[in-house]
Order: structure tokens, then sequence, then C-alpha cells
């Protein structure tokens, strides 16, 4: 459905650009609030971006940051945020994905949601994600989440519906969290920038043990300059001015973790296009391939089974309640874990190993694909099979994961556009505490190759600003 304005709105303008409106008096939260609740009624039909609109509390909420005096301290003054279903939103259920792990209402606030409201946002909702978490295709049994750009076609997962809100202008900047890309895969499915903080960065605290703490928290925006400033406020910082970095050298990869996964020539071409947007920035690019060893792939795979089986089993959930594809997850992952097939030790070396290549390969940064193939039909994937959605997620997504595993920065970035018009991206993953120098090259990037910032039809200049 083509979502056009015809009234003067601020659907569509960055979160920077509404937090200053709101600071200056231009406009007020309130009316801010108002037009996104607007458009969500209008344009979430079609996408099922959403589990749960906040429309009257978050109207209440708005007027509240109105009546507020330091608003100059505010970095998110009025801005409209979602937030993803599996994180404690208080007043809300904590859906995970599907009703059959639904939690009850919250009675607090997770940390970062704590956070964005300290800063002046507004929660306009939570959105929809797969179940548990598991998967890089977001739908259950009451509705397929489809990507903007291509509604036949998914947005990727976990963080599906945050993806989905953003790349058509529901919201301006959405939460989500990553466990083997979740953040990284929307953003790449929808043409987004999308962060995964380093291990540590940002309070977790989710479902057993935080996957094994591979789980980070972040936030999916449509320019650098919103990534960054979300990522300031999740990590209880002051935002900072990105400074564009001096010379860098950059290792470029096209392997793949995944044995037998073959990537497509069109994101071929994104790596290519960004190693010349660094050439024409004043880096360095040089073939630097890690050494994803084939215990690698299958200590990620069983940590993926054993996560599912851990969170279960703290949830106190009955198996036989959830969907075929998580059940057999589970079922795997209670048996990945007898068999000692999860090892910390494991993943202690990886991290080891990966904060080595850096230095080994002289490299400042590592550049590789986002994805290996286009996103997957936006279908009920939760109605397949489990070797079904197993397949689908390993053929189009498998460079995410290593960077979990080691809790190294990462972050995607918008390159283009593939022949079928659907967005193209590139990750570029850094040592820890990069990622600052991560968000700067991005913003290198985007001056250099502004993408669109919204899926076509969906709002792209908001007439009040």
């Amino acid at each position: 459905m083509a979502v056009q304005d015809i009234m003067p709105t601020w659907v569509g303008a960055t979160a920077k650009q509404i937090a200053r409106g709101v600071r200056r008096g231009d406009v007020t939260a309130t009316q801010v609030v108002a037009d996104h609740l607007d458009h969500i009624a209008r344009a979430d039909a079609d996408l099922a971006a959403f589990r749960t609109v906040r429309g009257g509390e978050a109207i209440t909420e708005a007027e509240k940051v109105d009546e507020q005096e330091d608003l100059a301290n505010l970095p998110l003054a009025g801005v409209p945020v979602a937030v993803k279903e599996n994180t404690p939103v208080a007043g809300l259920p904590t859906w995970n994905g599907s009703a059959a792990v639904r939690t009850g209402v919250a009675e607090a606030d997770h940390e970062v949601v704590r956070r964005l409201r300290g800063a002046g946002a507004v929660i306009l909702g939570v959105t929809r994600m797969p179940e548990l978490g598991l998967w890089g295709l977001t739908d259950d049994e009451t509705a397929v989440t489809r990507n903007p750009w291509d509604t036949g076609r998914t947005p990727g997962g976990s963080s599906g519906g945050a993806a989905a809100a953003v790349a058509a202008g529901l919201v301006p900047i959405a939460h989500g969290n990553d466990g083997l890309g979740s953040i990284r895969i929307p953003a790449a499915c929808c043409g987004l920038v999308g962060l995964k903080p380093g291990r540590g960065v940002v309070p977790c605290q989710l479902g057993a043990d935080d996957w094994f703490g591979l789980t980070e928290h972040g936030m999916l925006a449509t320019t650098v300059a919103d990534a960054a400033v979300g990522f300031s406020v999740l990590a209880g910082r002051r935002p900072e001015k990105l400074v564009p970095p001096q010379r860098l050298r950059v290792g470029v990869s096209l392997r793949s973790p995944v044995r037998g996964v073959r990537i497509d020539q069109p994101n071929r071409d994104a790596v290519a296009a960004a190693g010349r947007l660094l050439a024409a920035a004043g880096h360095d690019t040089v073939p630097a391939d890690p050494v994803y060893p084939t215990r690698l792939g299958l200590q990620g795979i069983a940590t993926w089974f054993a996560a599912a089986a851990a969170d279960a089993r703290a949830a106190g959930l009955d198996r036989r309640s959830l969907q075929p594809r998580s059940r057999r997850h589970v079922a795997l992952g209670e048996w990945a874990q007898r068999r000692g097939y999860v090892r910390e030790a494991d993943r202690a070396a990886w991290r080891d190993r990966s904060i080595g290549f850096f230095t080994d390969h002289s490299v400042d940064l590592l550049l590789t694909p986002a994805l290996a193939g286009p996103p997957p039909q936006a279908e009920q994937w939760s109605g397949r099979s489990w070797r079904a959605n197993m397949v689908a997620n390993i053929r189009y997504a498998p460079y995410a994961a290593p960077w979990n595993i080691a809790g190294l920065p990462a972050l995607v970035v918008p390159v283009g556009r593939r022949p079928d018009g659907l967005p193209v991206a590139v990750q570029l993953v850094g040592p820890p505490g990069s990622e600052l120098l991560l968000l700067g090259v991005a913003g290198q990037f985007e001056l250099q190759a502004p993408w669109t910032r919204h899926a076509p039809g969906y709002p792209r200049i908001p007439a009040a600003v």
C-alpha cells in the first residue's frame, strides 16, 4: 500500500530532527506522537510490525514530556520509539514472539526502556518477533510481518517488526536486540543502519542468561546520526559528535562462516561498492579472511539450540505448546547440553582469535557482506518444518553470528539496491570498544552515497520540517 501524507506531519522526520523541534518549541511531543499513531493506524495493517500499540498511554506520556522544564537535556525529547516485544515495558505483557511464550504484565520497565524514557522518548508500542527470538523470519499464527520494500518478503528477524516499523516511517528509530544477528539481519533486509554493541556495553538481562552472553540491545535507524544517539542513550552515555575517522586499514572478506553457503552477486557487488567508498574516504583496503573453524559453526548452532532450551526452562514452558520449529529447536538444545557441545571455553577461544585477527592482519576493521542472498518470502514460517526454517536462515544470513560469539561490535549499513529493488548492505566489524569508529565510517558512507531512508511509497520528506 502506498502511504501518502496530505497534511503537514512529522512522520518521516529523523529522531534528531524531532528532538530538536521539540526542544526549540517548533512542535510538541504530543503532536509528534499523534502524527505517528495516525500513520501506524493507516499503514501497519499491511505490515504487522507492531504487536501492541499504546495509543492513549503514549499520548499521556508525550504530554508529560511537554510539561518538562529540562528539554534541553533530553537527547530524544518527544521522539516516538518502539520496543521489541521480548523486552519488558511496564503495563504490557512481554510476548516473546507468540501467545505460548507470553509472560504477564510487566510491573517495571527493562533498564534499556528506562533509559529511553529518561532521554525523553515516548514508547508507542512493542514490535513483533519470531517465537523466542530464534529465527530470521518474523511471523506467528496471528500474523506475518512484512518488509515495506516488498511485502512479499520478510523484514528478517528476530527484530523484524522493529525493522519494518522504521523502514515504513511508523517510528523514526526502534529498539532491537541481537543474539546471532537479530538487529543486523533485519537492518540489511530493510535498508537501515543497525548496530550491535560489543559485549557488556549495554545491560542485557534477557531470558535465562542473555543466550550465554551472546545477546546485546541496540537500535535500528534510517541515519547514522540517529543510530549514534540511540546507541549513546542505551549505553548510558552523553551523545557525542561523530568524528570522521582518519586513514584506516580495513580488511575485506567474502568468505562465508558456514561451509557450503554461497554469496550471490548483488551482495558481492555491495562489498565491492563499500570498498570503493572506503577508498574515496581515504582508507586502505586489503584482503583479510577470518579463519572460521569448522567447530565455530557447530558451536554456534549448538549454542543457538541450547539458548532456546535454557529460555524455555527458565520460563517453565511446556515444550508441547511451542511452534513445531521451536519445539524441535528446544529438544536439540537439551540434547546438545547433555552431550557437552556448549562450552564457554570454545566461545572464549573464538573471542581471542577474533580479537587477534585485527593485530595479526594489521587492520582496524573488517568488511564483510551483511547477507548471502535476498530476504526469504514472507509467509507462515511458524507452521513449516524445523528443517525448512533452518535451511532458509542459514542460506541467506550466515555472516552475523560469529561476532555475537566473539562479543565484538558489528554494524550493518546500506550501500545500494539489488536488481530487484530491495536494499543491499554490508557489515563492518571492529575490536572491543570500536562502536563509535564503526559509526564514523558508516557516516562517511552515508555522506558519499546517501541511501533512500524509507521504503518507496512511505513518507520520506516530512512536510513540517
